[in-house]
């Protein structure tokens, strides 16, 4: 069959998923991955990190061999199809890194044969494909189809989305978009073929940058309501009922490995052509401010209570998001408010619990935290309880259960109003939603 041999560069979030679904699909994938530890955890069939139903459909395609992962390619059994879908992290100074792409790219020309279909699926600037990676293929000597396929599934539910969502086929020639539109046909019902490398670039970074604006919004409204007192959950959810025009989204912290990143991406490609994009740009900054000033109402609070050196606080949910479940602790907006808190109270050590991470691993990537193996134990004798992330977990207790075995002057505060549904009016002065808590600021 054409095109059935594909190496998929990187296993990391995207790379897995995609290369297990293609594998599925009868497809023989190889996946490329430099740390070595990842690729015998792939070929034992055991994923690196938590995604609905990933484990068995890894165990299924390992055994029947229709998928291994390698250390490296080797060119002397060259692949018909490269997917390279290496990460692109932000440098310090908010451009993205393109070091992995590189390092790809150039592993990719070194190894492929004349007419072998590179599809580039990482998030990157405009231009990227066709000034960056075309020219290292170029270098080669070879004849080679490119193409620009963005991922767009969301964490927790990749193996369905990748099976459900249109997939983006970017190219400058039709034959080459045919060519790919064949192989996604094999996962999808539906493609959709855009005309050129840069069309497919930018659609992935408005996507996200969509979301990020939206919620920005969101938190403007809930800045608005906190300096006057008003709740933003009322104005949001019955200023809409019966009145569709008008439809905000929910307040709350705006991070992951995506919506944290891929708005600067954008803001980078258009700086490029001398423009500035100022409600991009505006919205990364309230989105990024709002740990700073959220905590800066927790801290008041607890100078109010009279809270000293004495004093246990417990951030819920590690993972830059609850739902869909998801284990990854990149662009994790807890992550910032812990950072907060330690600069605003030095003197106060910060307790952690996640449903979805162990506790061996955030004390591993998290240093100075007490990580707990219960919900119960993080929250029994707190002072003050943060709720960082929607894992349904947190939304299942009744929040008179939770006081009842928290200290008795101490209060929770909740970025994602996961009680909202087990809320008496007792509370008030010991529940606190983003958007309903009166003025914020440090």
């Amino acid at each position: 069959m054409k095109d059935n041999r594909v190496a998929v560069i990187g296993l990391g979030y995207v790379g897995l998923t995609l290369a297990t679904v293609m594998a599925e699909a009868e497809f023989q994938v190889v996946g490329i991955e430099k740390r070595q530890d990842l690729v015998e955890k792939t070929n034992a069939g055991i994923p690196h990190f938590s995604e609905d139903g990933l484990r068995e459909a890894l165990e299924r395609v390992v055994i029947s061999s229709q998928m291994k992962a390698l250390g490296a390619l080797n060119g002397e059994d060259p692949f018909d199809v490269y997917i390279i879908t290496v990460g692109t992290p932000l440098n310090s100074d908010g451009n993205p890194n393109f070091d992995f792409i590189k390092n790809a790219t150039e592993e990719v020309a070194s190894h492929m044969a004349d007419d072998a279909l590179v599809i580039l699926r990482s998030t990157v600037a405009l231009e990227t494909s066709r000034k960056f990676v075309a020219p290292i293929l170029k270098k080669s000597g070879k004849r080679f189809d490119i193409a620009m396929c963005p991922e767009r599934t969301l964490e927790g539910n990749a193996l369905e989305e990748l099976l459900r969502l249109p997939q983006i086929i970017g190219a400058d020639q039709e034959h080459v978009r045919n060519r790919v539109a064949e192989i996604f046909s094999r996962l999808t019902k539906t493609v959709v073929k855009v005309s050129s490398l840069e069309t497919a670039e930018i659609i992935k970074l408005v996507d996200n940058t969509s979301r990020d604006v939206n919620f920005a919004f969101a938190n403007e409204v809930a800045r608005a309501c906190e300096a006057f007192g008003v709740k933003a959950t009322e104005v949001i959810s019955l200023g809409a009922v019966g009145y569709e025009r008008t439809k905000v989204a929910s307040p709350g912290l705006v991070g992951g490995p995506c919506l944290e990143k891929d708005p600067h991406i954008l803001l980078k490609s258009a700086e490029t052509r001398g423009i500035d994009l100022e409600i991009t740009r505006s919205s990364r900054l309230v989105n990024e401010r709002q740990p700073a000033e959220t905590v800066g109402f927790i801290v008041n609070q607890m100078k109010q209570r009279n809270m000293g050196e004495a004093v246990k606080v417990t951030i819920l949910g590690m993972a830059f998001k609850g739902r869909p479940i998801t284990d990854d602790l990149r662009g994790s907006m807890s992550l910032k408010v812990l950072g907060i808190l330690n600069q605003l109270r030095p003197d106060v050590p910060v307790h952690a619990y996640d449903p979805v991470i162990s506790p061996a691993v955030l004390l591993q990537e998290v240093p100075g935290i007490i990580a707990h193996d219960t919900l119960e134990e993080a929250i029994n004798g707190a002072s003050v309880v943060i709720i960082g992330n929607n894992h349904p977990m947190f939304e299942k207790i009744m929040l008179t259960e939770w006081l009842e075995i928290m200290e008795v002057d101490g209060f929770i505060y909740d970025y994602w109003n996961n009680l909202k549904k087990n809320y008496p009016k007792s509370c008030d002065d010991k529940y606190f939603v983003l958007g309903d808590s009166g003025k914020i600021g440090i």
